[in-house]
Formats: structure tokens, sequence, C-alpha cells
């Protein structure tokens, strides 16, 4: 049997797979689709992580296959409807890279509320700018996290540790669940209102693209910081970016953009900006969390396939 895999992963975790598969392994497959449906002709598994497509062409391409492994959580680069009508199994790595996002939230957070960490040209020249990096503080403050899932419930954990209230808004955790313990539950406008802090945690779907737009950021806070870990487009970026010119946000934090990977042109509307944190859709990416996700996800895999790990 034969796997394909279109993105980078742990290479340790490949000689899991043993003698009994034959793994096609390109990261560069993942921006040459002509490639990838040509290897994928006689192909049992593939696996991916948020770059790669799978949509009904390349699934066409695919007559034998049988599992796709996700290396990560976000499903929305797989056409879930496909792949159920063909049987094909799906497993995303679950919980594999929750730990590093709660603490690319918090690291984010205290750096933009702190906001004393842009200064190394000022001081290389020789000012001392005590008063104008004077900055805040996160305990007292209110979390808001859209979304109370997995790794939602970390950043609150790590939250509460620094002296913060935690409120939630989920409208799928019923009011009765203890997750609600120690978490006020809010409606999304309530949220919007009490949040100092706005962390989004949410898949990408249609009713939640857009979610965070210009009028959900008129209801929030003054002086207010978001951060997107989730998927791009469930923040309005133009909106952001408007609000952060006009002083009615106090910063944010992206890791996630609307068109991915972020273009030169696209990323022009940021310049300037200078309480702003862009990465490159790497919260979740630790050396540890690579390993984890590299395991979960060729384990997973070989269960599917009903080969022993090795």
């Amino acid at each position: 049997m034969k796997v394909v895999i279109s993105e980078f992963i742990d290479e340790q975790a490949l000689g899991n797979f043993g003698s009994e598969l034959r793994v096609d392994y390109d990261p560069a497959y993942v921006d040459t689709p002509a490639s990838l449906r040509a290897a994928l002709a006689d192909a049992e598994a593939l696996i991916v992580r948020n770059r790669t497509q799978v949509d009904v062409a390349l699934l066409e391409a695919a007559p034998r296959l049988r599992v796709i492994g996700r290396l990560g959580v976000g499903l929305d680069n797989i056409d879930l409807g496909a792949c159920r009508d063909r049987g094909i199994a799906l497993h995303p790595a679950t919980g594999a890279n929750a730990l590093p996002v709660a603490e690319y939230v918090i690291a984010s957070m205290l750096v933009l509320l702190r906001g004393a960490y842009f200064s190394n040209a000022e001081m290389i020249r020789g000012d001392w700018p005590r008063g104008a990096l004077m900055g805040g503080e996160a305990s007292g403050r209110i979390i808001g996290l859209v979304g109370y899932g997995g790794i939602a419930r970390g950043v609150a954990a790590r939250a509460r540790a620094l002296g913060m209230t935690v409120a939630a808004f989920d409208p799928h955790i019923p009011a009765e669940d203890p997750a609600w313990a120690e978490t006020r539950r809010c409606t999304l406008e309530e949220l919007l209102g009490l949040s100092d802090v706005l962390s989004l945690h949410v898949p990408y779907a249609p009713e939640t693209r857009g979610l965070i737009g210009a009028d959900a950021i008129a209801k929030m806070k003054p002086g207010a910081i978001i951060i997107n870990t989730a998927r791009g487009g469930i923040l309005d970026e133009d909106a952001l970016i408007e609000a952060l010119r006009d002083g009615r946000l106090g910063g944010a934090a992206l890791d996630v953009f609307e068109v991915e990977p972020l273009t030169a042109e696209a990323g022009k509307r940021f310049d300037g900006i200078g309480n702003i944190i862009l990465t490159p859709h790497i919260a979740g990416l630790t050396h540890e969390a690579n390993t984890r996700v590299s395991e979960v996800t060729v384990r997973n895999v070989l269960r599917e396939l009903g080969v022993a790990e090795t």
C-alpha cells in the first residue's frame, strides 16, 4: 500500500510506517497539484496540513484512497462531503497541538498589553523611552474567548493563573456543562463589550465567515486587543486595520489570514501599524507539537489501513 504526504512532517515519524507501506513524501506537492494528483493514482492514504486543497478534483484522481490524515485539526481545506460520499476516513490530530496555540495566545497578549518590546531602534540610537513604554498588566482584565473548545480552555487556564477573568461565547456548549464552572457564559454581543482581550477559537464555516467584522469591532472596548489563531476569514482584516489605525483597538496578533501565504501585496495593508504581531500560521507549530502531531497522524493512518505500527 502507498501513502502520499504532501506537506512537511517530522521525519522521525516516517520510520513508524515500516516496510509494508510505500511512502511518497514530497512537501513540494502542495505547490504542484498536477504532480500530487499523479502520485495519488495508486495511493491508499494521503497526509496533509492546511495548504493542500483536498477537493473533488483531487479525490477523483485518487480512486484507491481510503484515509486522509490531517497534520493538525482544521478541516476547512478538505471537502468533507466528498470524502464521506467516497467512504474516505478522515483523521485530524485532535489535541496534539493545543498547548502551543494556548501559549501563543498568552504570549501575544502579554507582549501587546505591555507594549515594551518594540523599542529596539530607539534604544540602539540612545533614546530612553520609559514613559512611552509603561504598558499595562494582564491581571484584573477580562479575556473573552469566541469558541470554548479544548484550545480555548487551555487559554482560559493560563489566563486565570495570571489573575484574569475568563468569559466565553459558544452556543454549542449547553449552559449546564461543567466547563462553565469558572467561566462566564456570554452571548457574542455581551462578550464583545466585556473583553479587554478577544481571542478567536472557532472553525471556519459559512456561519463564522466575517464573524468579527466592522460592526462587531465597533462594540468592543476602546483599546481592546484581538488575537486570531483560528482561521483567516473569521476576522475582517480590513475592519481590523482601520480600527488599529484609528486607535480604537489597542493591538492585534494574527497568525492566520484570509489568503495564505500572505503575499507582499496583501501585506502592504499592515505597513506602519506598530501594535500588531503577524506570524505565518505557526501558533500550533513547535518542535514538540510537530513531533506529537506527526506521530498521532501516522498512528491514525496505520490503524485505518490495518497495519501495525513499527
